[in-house]
């Protein structure tokens, strides 16, 4: 399950290339209150249950100019799961699939990106989760950038969408019954940094 957090999470949130940042590029660190990662899994073919990271804390350094050059890190902490349910929660924190201790973290850092459209990309990075790193690609796209009318500062806003398999990260129990595969939704602020 963390894998899709990240991804979403991510990853939603930017455009990548973590090695060198152009001298045009603008920090942005993210609005831990305006953004989350919804991840959702075939449940036994009954329903599709939803579970939500949110409060995480990454970056984005970005080059409006040339998204291609920009960048993405963003660290979630396990144990911040929002599942709705006390006992999915603790099954999850459990060896059967995450084994959490406080300070795991789950983390994406961008590796590259190619734009797709006016306000569209996909951002490739390595996401991380027990100990595991896979490359994933985020479907992402620029919601909005502007000054925001209450803080009057730069504000920017994105959404992304990936797949994840589960088992890529050892999270594969109970699969097939219950969905190898994770759909991962990914909506951020950030706003620039001080």
């Amino acid at each position: 399950m963390k894998q899709m957090i990240l991804a979403a999470a991510l990853a939603a949130t930017t455009f990548t290339a973590p090695a060198m940042v152009a001298a045009d590029t603008t920090n942005y660190a993210l609005d831990a209150s305006h953004s989350q990662i919804l991840f959702g899994y075939n449940h036994l073919g009954y329903s599709t249950t939803w579970n939500m990271f949110s409060g995480f804390e990454g970056t984005i350094a970005w080059d409006k100019d040339a998204p291609e050059n920009s960048s993405v890190s963003v660290e979630i902490p396990v144990m911040s799961l929002f599942t709705g349910w006390e006992a999915r929660f603790n099954h999850f924190m459990a060896d059967d699939f995450f084994g959490a201790a406080e300070g795991d973290m789950i983390t994406f850092t961008s590796t590259g990106i190619e734009v797709t459209g006016d306000n569209t990309a996909n951002i490739t990075g390595d996401l991380t989760i027990n100990g595991m790193t896979k490359s994933v690609v985020l479907d992402a796209r620029l919601n909005q950038e502007m000054e925001h009318p209450m803080a009057k500062k730069p504000w920017a806003g994105f959404d992304a969408t990936t797949t994840l398999m589960r088992s890529d990260f050892g999270l594969g129990n109970f699969a097939p019954f219950v969905s190898d595969e994770l759909d991962v939704k990914i909506s951020i602020e950030a706003m620039q940094a001080e």
